[in-house]
């Protein structure tokens, strides 16, 4: 297949950054206080201890995903890392899962999420309209170029941090201050062991978005040094926000109460500053998801365009044409469409569900992908090397296992059923492979 013109190398650390945070802070902050509390039975202890080792998980797996990614710092992120690791067939089919499944799969999460909060604005019948809405506007913007999906990027990241600082600031000056907060670890009769499990499981969607900006190193000015700030840096800022945001709902609520509490920010933006205060925070959500939904279709796409490129997709000649904005067009569409069919379902947490599980199965052999170059190609210049080695690299992949194996054998019935559904879709991209890989050498 003929080459297309090259995606355009305008994008800084900036943009890179805000991707990162951009993806990253979305709707979990907001909503998984809940959950988390209702694991620990309503104590505080182990649900903020969980954010801070979470996070130091997902610092371990940035740290070890990072040397692969600027070593091979090509649009399409882990599909070409796992290619040149494992081969091609796999690199497909991690592309595959994220064109397919993955990607779609969020970036339509977080548009139900913003007509959910719109709602209370215009009312329940408007729902799907508005979340298929707010997709086809990130299409369209995303369109436009590169560089205008990126700088809306950075406008939505600073947009959704002010309600977070506002909250934190706040909620410290005008809550009382004297909730429990690291005490007690869970309720009577429940084992933090057991329970720490769930809690990771929960906030590790929290977390979910942080290696979108390997997605996007093709584009990169100076990804070498861009690209470790941006993905290292960018996680541990996300943690302290985490960490410090829900020490500041605790500051104003109790975990008993926000176990309860389906919107835990927009409750605690009530007590604070009366009824405006949680029309305040709807709106800070719809700001933050909306952010982060651009994100996913700003990164989601170029794996999409990486694989046509490579004429491994069927239409691979339409997905892989690039616009007068120099921006792959149809894999945004499409990206973007698939998206817009499965809003009908309007679910979040199953469609979360899916998009986690079926990644952290790519993410964990990407984690491998980094000890596997280490002996398969030893004299290739390494800018960026995981510190530690290899023992960040081991929390990663043990991280990965858990994560994979707990969501297969030790949680509900339904997400065990969207995992294995999952990994079914995932396979479906052999024989598409086969396929047209044939049609390539014919």
């Amino acid at each position: 297949m003929e080459k297309k013109q090259a995606l355009k190398k305008n994008l800084g650390i900036s943009t890179a950054m805000a991707t990162v945070v951009g993806c990253v802070i979305g709707s979990g902050v907001f909503f998984k206080p809940q959950a988390i509390y209702t694991a620990t039975g309503g104590a505080p202890g182990l649900g903020m201890l969980a954010w801070l080792i979470t996070g130091l998980v997902c610092i371990a797996a940035a740290m070890t995903f990072a040397e692969v990614a600027i070593m091979i710092p090509r649009t399409g992120g882990m599909v070409t890392y796992l290619e040149e690791a494992f081969g091609k067939k796999v690199g497909f089919l991690a592309g595959w899962m994220q064109s397919i499944l993955f990607y779609p799969a969020m970036i339509v999460a977080l548009a139900v999420i913003f007509a959910q909060q719109a709602t209370l604005f215009v009312g329940e019948g408007f729902r799907l309209p508005i979340a298929i809405g707010a997709i086809i506007l990130i299409i369209i913007l995303n369109n436009l170029g590169s560089a205008v999906g990126g700088g809306v990027q950075i406008i939505f990241t600073i947009c959704k941090l002010i309600p977070l600082i506002l909250l934190m600031i706040f909620g410290f000056l005008r809550g009382s201050g004297t909730n429990p907060i690291f005490t007690p670890m869970v309720a009577d009769g429940l084992s933090p062991a057991v329970i720490l499990g769930q809690l990771m499981i929960a906030i590790l969607f929290a977390f979910e978005g942080w290696t979108n900006v390997g997605a996007i190193a093709g584009e990169m000015k100076n990804p070498g040094k861009d690209l470790p700030i941006a993905i290292i840096g960018g996680v541990s800022a996300i943690m302290a926000v985490y960490f410090a945001i829900n020490l500041a709902y605790l500051w104003v609520l109790p975990a008993h109460e926000l176990m309860n509490l389906t919107a835990p920010a927009s409750a605690v933006a009530i007590a604070v500053f009366g009824e405006i205060g949680g029309k305040i925070i709807s709106v800070g959500i719809m700001i933050s998801v909306l952010g982060a939904a651009n994100g996913f279709i700003l990164s989601g796409s170029r794996v999409t365009y990486s694989l046509a490129e490579d004429g491994t997709l069927p239409f691979s000649a339409q997905l892989a044409k690039i616009n007068k904005a120099q921006v792959p067009t149809n894999s945004i569409i499409m990206v973007g469409g698939l998206s817009c069919l499965f809003a009908i379902s309007g679910q979040f947490n199953r469609l979360t569900d899916l998009a986690v599980f079926s990644c952290w199965i790519f993410y964990t052999l990407t984690f491998f992908a980094v000890i596997r170059l280490r002996r398969t190609w030893p004299d290739v210049e390494r800018t960026y090397k995981v510190p530690l080695y290899p023992i960040i690299p081991a929390i990663a992949i043990i991280s990965g296992f858990y994560v994979v194996l707990n969501q297969l054998f030790m949680s509900g019935s339904t997400s065990r059923i969207l995992s294995i559904g999952s990994i079914v879709v995932t396979l479906i991209g052999l024989p598409i492979y086969n396929a047209t890989s044939k049609k390539k050498t014919s």
